[in-house]
């Protein structure tokens, strides 16, 4: 899909057409963080043509197709459903991204480029369109304790300035103190980095893997429907992680 770029980052996931169908017109599209047997299954219910997931089945070493693995791509072919996968592309796109999305869900009237990965930058920075406490980012986000939130509150109790990362992102805290930013959003915080955000009193708001890649994913859906008229429908195959 050249709207989202693959062709340019160097990423592990095979990013593009994972699994072809026919030579079909494409009436409906799935969407879904993963690619897993429940959302493939619920996508092939659905009827759906194609399935496009942030993360995919192959991802970049050769993989037997035996176990359930092959469960899963023949699931897919019994029901000539194509799979489409867009990893860190759809991180780091300006608009359609998961960081982007998070960035204009906090009102961010203007984000610039945060945190470089690989020789591209794959996040934002910004400022808040107001100072903010954690708990009131984490909930403008959709972020919850029940489905894998978590808070390392180190620094101002009214935030002003927020980088985002998506995803298991936590070392590039580093970039966020670096920077003299208030508060890091992304979706997983170690324990390896606890020390280092706790002496650099710095905020982290780690929504959960899974909730802070749910963004990019429905901005695809609202733009296939809009503006390629095409019938969607989102999949919320929630892992709580």
């Amino acid at each position: 899909m050249d709207l989202l770029d693959v062709a340019s980052y160097d990423d592990i996931s095979l990013n593009g057409l994972q699994i072809a169908m026919s030579d079909k017109e494409i009436k409906k599209v799935a969407f879904a963080v993963d690619a897993s047997m429940d959302t493939i299954t619920a996508a092939a219910d659905s009827n759906a043509d194609l399935l496009f997931v942030h993360h995919g089945l192959f991802w970049g070493s050769a993989i037997a197709i035996s176990g359930m693995h092959y469960h899963r791509v023949k699931k897919a072919l019994d029901n000539d459903m194509g799979l489409f996968a867009c990893h860190i592309p759809l991180d780091a796109h300006p608009l359609y991204g998961n960081n982007a999305q998070m960035a204009l869900r906090l009102g961010m009237t203007s984000y610039d480029p945060f945190g470089e990965w690989r020789g591209k930058n794959v996040g934002f920075k910004g400022k808040l369109p107001f100072p903010m406490t954690c708990p009131e980012i984490a909930r403008l986000l959709g972020f919850s304790y029940e489905n894998g939130l978590r808070t390392v509150s180190f620094g101002k109790d009214m935030v002003e300035t927020v980088g985002i990362i998506s995803g298991g992102a936590s070392s590039d805290v580093r970039d966020a103190i670096e920077q003299g930013l208030d508060c890091y959003v992304t979706g997983e915080v170690e324990h390896s980095d606890f020390s280092l955000i706790k002496e650099s009193n710095m905020n982290v708001i780690a929504g959960g893997h899974y909730q802070s890649e749910v963004f990019g994913v429905k901005a695809m859906m609202r733009y296939t429907e809009k503006e390629l008229g095409i019938e969607s429908v989102f999949i919320d195959a929630e892992t709580g992680l």
